[in-house]
């Protein structure tokens, strides 16, 4: 069976506005990235959303677990922003237990050409691969609980909770 993907925005699919240095949001950058890993794992995408996490209200974390509850797949993988992905995976976790949920981002932008974007959507469809069911934060080649993971805003890195 193949793996859900499902788009919801953050820093993984910004683009830069060269005229006033602004970033924003135009189309995903999936399809692309899929084509540059040389990914053959059968995918099935779908964008709920193209926003900043900072952004995400509770209505969009519902039409979240809506989408992860209704789709005929048991591995799931969801592009987010950074700032709010565990806060994501908690209500993801409240409401789903027989899925292996993966959320995975960017620190920078795909469009940058330097962005852990790619690295990180590998990372995140091997572990939705291999892991049990459970929601999952996979950041910088690292694989944590939704529960045990915070973002270090000085180093710039995910890391477990001290």
């Amino acid at each position: 069976m193949s793996i859900r993907i499902f788009i919801t925005g953050g820093t993984f699919d910004k683009e830069y506005n060269e005229l006033n240095g602004q970033l924003y949001f135009k189309d995903t950058h999936l399809h692309d990235l899929l084509e540059m890993g040389r990914n053959k794992v059968p995918v099935e995408i779908r964008t709920l959303m193209m926003i900043d996490s900072l952004e995400m209200t509770t209505e969009d974390r519902e039409l979240i677990v809506h989408q992860c509850r209704q789709c005929d797949e048991d591995r799931i993988v969801i592009t987010h922003g950074t700032d709010t992905m565990a806060e994501t995976g908690k209500v993801l976790a409240e409401k789903i237990n027989n899925k292996t949920i993966v959320l995975t981002g960017a620190m920078i932008p795909i469009k940058f050409g330097s962005s852990d974007g790619l690295f990180n959507l590998g990372s995140a469809l091997a572990f939705a691969q291999s892991l049990p069911a459970g929601v999952y934060v996979v950041m910088n080649g690292r694989c944590f609980h939704w529960d045990n993971v915070q973002k270090n805003k000085l180093t710039g890195i995910f890391e477990e909770i001290q």
